[in-house]
């Protein structure tokens, strides 16, 4: 694993593009439903316990929240969609902001994409998907929970979605688990990857069996 990711820090929240950080560098942006686990395995990933806001309640991101790596590199946390109880006015402007960030900002490099390992695949995480393809920006899935299916059942659910994916390009899936550590060192190569940082990327279309526990400390 690689522990740059360990001195993420805070940089700043932004309700918009307007205020956001300066567009240059490398962005790595998480988005997913409100449920998905989002601010958990941004945290898992980092090393870090409350780096990302968790709660029990879904939908606490609402804003787009930059986490520094180092000077050029930034990580960047989306608002959730699908699930959090605000009305449908804030819900839209989420989706706007969200899509801005996606379309305009040129520093974005890829996205990890998280949905529940449980119930993958939604209608929502459709639409999100297909306007990915159609922007042809690259996108690893997170199948998050892993820890709450045997091993037998994830590893079948993993290539369910694979296959589901195979006609779209650009496309790569994991089992992943903050509570267990399941997957970090396997998403750390893919950041790694993205970040151009010239160690660890590898293809993980070719990996579909990494689910061990593969955290340290």
């Amino acid at each position: 694993m690689n522990p740059l990711y360990y001195q993420a820090k805070f940089l700043s929240s932004n309700p918009s593009l307007i205020t956001a950080p300066k567009d240059s560098g490398w962005e790595i942006a998480f988005a997913g439903r409100s449920n998905a686990g989002k601010s958990s395995a941004i945290n898992r990933i980092t090393k870090q316990k409350s780096l990302a806001r968790t709660s029990k309640t879904p939908g606490r991101t609402q804003q787009l929240v930059f986490f520094q790596i180092d000077p050029q590199r930034r990580l960047v946390d989306l608002p959730g969609y699908g699930y959090a109880k605000v009305s449908q006015n804030i819900k839209q402007q989420w989706q706007i902001h969200m899509s801005d960030y996606l379309q305009q900002r040129q520093a974005l490099q890829g996205l990890i994409l998280l949905m529940d390992s449980r119930h993958p695949l939604t209608e929502l995480d459709w639409q999100l998907i297909d306007w990915l393809q159609q922007a042809q920006l690259k996108t690893h899935i997170l199948l998050t929970k892993a820890d709450k299916l045997k091993s037998g059942k994830a590893k079948m659910i993993q290539q369910q979605v694979q296959q589901q994916l195979n006609d779209y390009s650009e496309f790569s899936c994991q089992l992943f688990s903050a509570h267990r550590c399941i997957g970090v060192e396997q998403a750390h190569n893919v950041l790694d990857h993205w970040f151009e940082l010239g160690h660890n990327g590898q293809d993980n279309k070719k990996n579909p069996d990494n689910i061990g526990d593969d955290c340290q400390g």
